[in-house]
């Protein structure tokens, strides 16, 4: 295996790792967001409160978009490490 083709296949692994981690981590920002804003506006400092809602959302999306995800994996697998294998 050529050294060019070696790090081509791991930059485009870490592209669909990229693509596949956003949709998780944009829903977990937007709840931490609007959580810390209910907790400043509010003054409720719960620990629970920040917690569970981000656990909830990150469990939603992420069932969700499994179809995506999965199917984003498999693409890069057929594409590009069996036909190096």
């Amino acid at each position: 295996m050529d050294e060019a083709v070696f790090f081509d296949v791991l930059r485009q692994g870490l592209w669909v790792a990229v693509i596949i981690a956003t949709p998780i981590l944009v829903v977990a920002l937007a709840a931490g967001l609007i959580v810390g804003l209910f907790q400043a506006l509010t003054s409720i400092q719960e620990m629970t409160l920040t917690f569970v809602p981000k656990l909830a959302a990150i469990v939603a999306v992420f069932w969700i978009s499994m179809g995506f995800m999965t199917e984003t994996l498999v693409s890069f697998f057929k594409s590009q490490l069996v036909p190096l294998i």
